[in-house]
């Protein structure tokens, strides 16, 4: 199995000096959908921005193409990587037709900045996140779930072999999560090329669209590997601090927790690394 995007013995921590994440190694599966998933302040989103050089590492580093992401050039990874960040900032006035075009900005050039090529995935982003019949309206003026899909349309019109998710489903409604997680599926299963990494709360839905699954606890990784393998009640138990019955799904046969009660908090073991 081959890494494009790797990290190797990575520390991060913000202003504060404390460390969120700890001499971490990852690989992420090619061609394969990653979801991380861990309780609140696990360092599951920190680890996200720092794949997506939004966050520089204290020591450690982040590899792309086994090259350290720090000294790849700006550009290459733009055209790379795409990253969608939870609650990213709207540009003032700005409509949702302008906002996916963005995502076209690494493909062009000083001498052409438009071009048919451009215009075409700009088109099939918008359409395939159900957001085109809202092209000529402000984004400041939609919905949180509109606003969801139309991020989500400018990652996918930057068209990367790389795209990082931070909770997509944020603000969405559960038709809308089983949408845009379907159509995370798709990316992949359509183009064998495109490796997806998604951050998500809801271990349910990870565990029913991930092919591999990394579960993280205070920094660390606590189990990664097929769903199947990775959920069970013993995880659950050591980084969610819930009990919980594990059977199979009965639309896909994926893992489904069946939560019960949460666990004494002098009762939990540390997670298994």
């Amino acid at each position: 199995m081959t890494h494009r995007l790797s990290a190797r013995e990575l520390t991060l921590g913000y202003d504060d000096g404390r460390a969120v994440v700890e001499g971490l190694d990852l690989d992420i599966p090619d061609g394969q959908v990653t979801v991380v998933v861990g309780p609140n302040a696990c360092g599951k989103s920190t680890t996200l921005r720092a794949l997506g050089r939004l966050l520089r590492p204290r020591r450690g580093a982040v590899l792309l193409d086994g090259q350290e992401l720090a000294r790849v050039p700006t550009r290459r990874i733009a055209q790379t990587l795409g990253l969608l960040p939870q609650s990213p900032a709207v540009p003032e006035a700005i409509t949702v037709a302008d906002l996916v075009a963005r995502g076209r900005q690494p493909h062009q050039r000083w001498w052409q900045q438009w071009s048919g090529e451009d215009e075409r995935a700009v088109a099939e982003a918008m359409a395939r996140t159900d957001v085109a019949d809202l092209a000529d309206r402000p984004v400041d003026a939609l919905s949180g779930g509109q606003r969801q899909r139309v991020w989500l349309a400018m990652a996918l019109a930057q068209e990367t072999d790389l795209l990082l998710l931070d909770e997509p489903t944020t603000f969405l409604d559960i038709a809308h999560q089983v949408e845009v997680l379907n159509l995370v599926r798709r990316l992949v299963t359509d183009d064998e090329s495109r490796t997806v990494v998604v951050v998500l709360h809801d271990l349910n839905q990870a565990a029913r669209y991930a092919d591999h699954l990394v579960a993280m606890k205070n920094g660390r990784i606590a189990a990664q590997g097929p769903p199947d393998e990775v959920v069970t009640a013993e995880l659950v138990r050591e980084v969610f601090g819930l009990e919980a019955v594990i059977v199979p799904d009965p639309v896909t046969g994926s893992p489904l927790v069946v939560p019960g009660a949460p666990v004494p908090m002098r009762t939990r073991k540390a997670p298994v690394t």
